[in-house]
């Protein structure tokens, strides 16, 4: 019978097919073949189809599936295909939310069903066959896509990692505020140079001190608030992770409730810390003890901060329960074979579950590490057209996500992905969608990582580490071991939570790089901008928070000249020109001292590092500088920020509204201007004159002037 179907179902097809876009995204000119859309250059998953059911026809299909456990759709020439392709199972995509319902059928989303099938069935002929039913509305291949980390991480060896320095403690202890260290007592953040950068060469000799997200300006303000979920779109989290289970998001209807029952009707089962949609069970640390990429990538967003063990996270709180919540939402499964990691896949419908399960449990931000896989290499798409009508279901799930997700400070859900690793001048897909924010990586001296994606549908920059920085230091040879990388190469990557035997160390941490790792540092940082939001009373539509977001960065054009090195297709150490990469490094590199800045609208003034310099602010206190009257003592800096950015001397402001400044240290501070409007001296009970004003502003003291706050 299944032979039968095949022949005759490939004698249907047609050989014209139409080029949507020029990478190949193909429809068949007629029906039925116009409604099958796929991806010529896409790795697609055998034994699968997406089919959109026609709303006429979706309560035939509702009673079919309930009453044959998922092996009828109650629609007779559409069961005729399924018994012809042996198929397993029929259901819907997004299983029942009562809470939610009557959003997900506005939204269409009840539509969607997977079909999953014989695996020796022939997959454009089964596709075909199940087009020329009338009320299918739609018929889409299942793509593939993969993690984006580099994949070349590393453990911390166990004794370091059990060490905290004894002069990094009796510093804080000494002299908090002096410190180069927040006044957290985590042991390992002094490796994390991804967000406190103080130039130790012991890194990397060309470290540039700065190139951080500038969590040391941005936690004394806010570390985090629970409020903020982040679902953490990505592999298996390891939810009880010393480090990460106090910032778990937790459904508190399913921890109280029956073990194996639906607690709160959501459609999913037990699912305390989230939900595993590769396998459509509960998150579970025992079947995923091989995973580690989301485990990494959790930990950057909201590890546990001052806690007394590991490192930090961006929006990880203060060690009072106040750090953001991360959802697990796991899409891929990885697992180590013969000693070496099989490639994590995941699905259209895995990741169009998981954003409609945040969206409807409560996030405001997805933190995506993942990309379209392609069978060359090369980025499957290259137009939001393509994207969009190849993977229809994921886009309206996301679509959805942006609609509904969201917290007391965001009018809807952030989404943030990985730019890609592959060097390329153009974003991979999803994240180079023109309404999502695509993060590509820096290395720890503010350059290009040798592996980002840059140019087209790149929008920001953050740490994503560079192990091959290190060559030049102890040169290629000294890098490896048993043709193994070894670990003096990885310092100079992303150091963060871990989970996977071999590759995490026996307390779960690990370095990696990538702008897998990259993205998260973008998520963290729009978390804590979230955090001080909700402690303001502040509310963003997502379109101002993106704004917000891509304008609160440092310029990394200055570093985009000479060159670096990079491994050719034969893993040889190669020249790699930076020059390309100048203005397509997004808008610059995200700073989380900046967001907050301009979260409560404080305006940010750029300040180069160096000689003295005359920088106006006629932009914070207006253009009428010559009319005003300054004091000697008008411009007003703490003798802590003084030191702190290698002051010497108070600065002071001329009446053409520039600021004399000589900043020798990287850092930022709080300046108010002292100005009197309308008179020479300020009016009162003895004499007439003007009005005392005070103007509040930040400077951003970097090796090169910013690109300017949000306007």
């Amino acid at each position: 019978m299944k032979k039968i179907f095949v022949l005759l179902a490939m004698a249907l097809l047609v050989s014209c097919t139409q080029d949507l876009t020029e990478q190949g995204v193909s429809s068949v000119e007629s029906a039925p073949q116009s409604k099958i859309v796929r991806l010529d250059n896409a790795v697609t998953i055998p034994g699968t189809l997406i089919v959109k059911f026609g709303e006429e026809a979706v309560e035939s299909v509702e009673a079919g599936v309930s009453r044959t456990e998922s092996t009828r759709s109650g629609i007779e020439a559409f069961d005729t295909v399924l018994d012809g392709i042996g198929a397993v199972t029929l259901q819907r995509i997004f299983p029942v939310d009562i809470r939610h319902e009557e959003r997900t059928r506005a939204a269409g989303l009840h539509r969607w069903y997977e079909v999953v099938f014989d695996e020796s069935s022939d997959l454009d002929a089964a596709a075909l066959a199940m087009a020329e039913v009338g009320e299918v509305s739609l018929v889409e291949y299942a793509t593939s896509y993969k993690s984006l980390a580099d994949e070349t991480q590393m453990a911390l060896p166990a004794a370091a990692a059990a060490a905290t320095p004894a002069t990094e403690v009796a510093t804080r202890a000494a002299a908090p505020v002096a410190s180069p260290y927040p006044a957290f007592n985590d042991p390992q953040l002094h490796r994390q140079w991804h967000y406190i950068n103080t130039g130790d060469q012991s890194i990397y000799s060309g470290i540039r001190q700065g190139a951080d997200v500038n969590c040391l300006e941005a936690w004394p303000i806010t570390a985090g608030d629970p409020r903020v979920v982040v679902a953490i779109i990505d592999n298996f989290v390891k939810y009880d992770h010393p480090d990460l289970a106090a910032n778990m998001w937790i459904n508190t209807a399913e921890k109280s409730g029956a073990t194996g029952r639906d607690d709160d009707g959501n459609g999913y089962i037990d699912d305390v810390y989230g939900h595993d949609f590769y396998s459509n069970q509960p998150l579970n640390s025992a079947r995923n003890y091989m995973t580690d990429h989301g485990t990494h990538v959790a930990g950057t967003v909201a590890a546990v901060n001052n806690n007394g063990i590991g490192g930090c996270g961006v929006a990880g709180g203060t060690g009072n329960g106040d750090g953001v919540r991360l959802m697990g939402c796991q899409i891929f499964f990885q697992k180590q074979s013969d000693n070496s990691w099989a490639s994590a896949s995941a699905s259209p419908s895995n990741i169009a579950r998981a954003f409609k399960y945040a969206a409807d449990n409560g996030a405001a931000i997805a933190q995506c590490s993942y990309g379209s896989e392609s069978q060359d290499g090369r980025p499957s798409y290259l137009s939001d057209k393509a994207y969009r009508e190849a993977n229809t279901v994921e886009h309206e799930a996301v679509e959805y996500f942006v609609a509904n997700g969201g917290c007391d400070a965001l009018d809807g859900g952030l989404v943030v992905f990985a730019a890609g690793n592959q060097a390329l001048n153009y974003s991979c897909y999803p994240g180079a969608y023109h309404d999502y924010i695509s993060v590509a990586a820096m290395s720890c001296d503010f350059t290009p990582a040798y592996y980002t994606n840059y140019g087209k549908g790149v929008n920001i920059s953050a740490p994503g580490g560079d192990y091959l920085q290190a060559f030049g230091d102890i040169g290629y040879s000294a890098g490896l071991k048993d043709g193994k990388l070894t670990n003096d190469l990885l310092i100079s990557t992303v150091y963060s939570t871990g989970y996977a035997v071999g590759i995490t160390d026996e307390h779960g941490y690990n370095y990696n790089n990538g702008t897998s790792m990259a993205c998260p540092h973008v998520s963290g940082v729009a978390a804590l901008g979230l955090s001080h939001a909700l402690a303001l009373g502040k509310k963003f539509t997502v379109d101002e928070y993106k704004t917000l977001l891509l304008t609160s960065v440092n310029s990394i054009d200055r570093y985009c000249a000479g060159k670096k090195v990079t491994l050719d297709a034969n893993n040889y150490i190669v020249d790699l020109p930076l020059s390309g990469y100048q203005t397509n490094m997004g808008t610059g590199y995200i700073d989380a001292f900046r967001v907050l800045m301009n979260v409560e609208g404080t305006p940010c003034v750029p300040v180069r590092i160096g000689s003295k310099q005359a920088v106006d602010i006629t932009n914070q206190i207006g253009g009428g500088a010559s009319k005003y009257t300054f004091a000697d003592d008008a411009i007003q800096i703490s003798e802590e920020d003084m030191a702190k950015l290698g002051i010497k001397e108070t600065p002071t402001i001329s009446n053409t509204g520039r600021m004399s400044i000589q900043c020798t240290k990287p850092g930022s501070a709080i300046v108010t201007v002292r100005f009197i409007a309308g008179g020479n001296t300020e009016g009162g009970d003895s004499a007439t004159g003007g009005m005392m004003l005070e103007k509040k502003f930040a400077i951003i003291a970097r090796g090169v002037a910013s690109n300017g706050g949000w306007l």
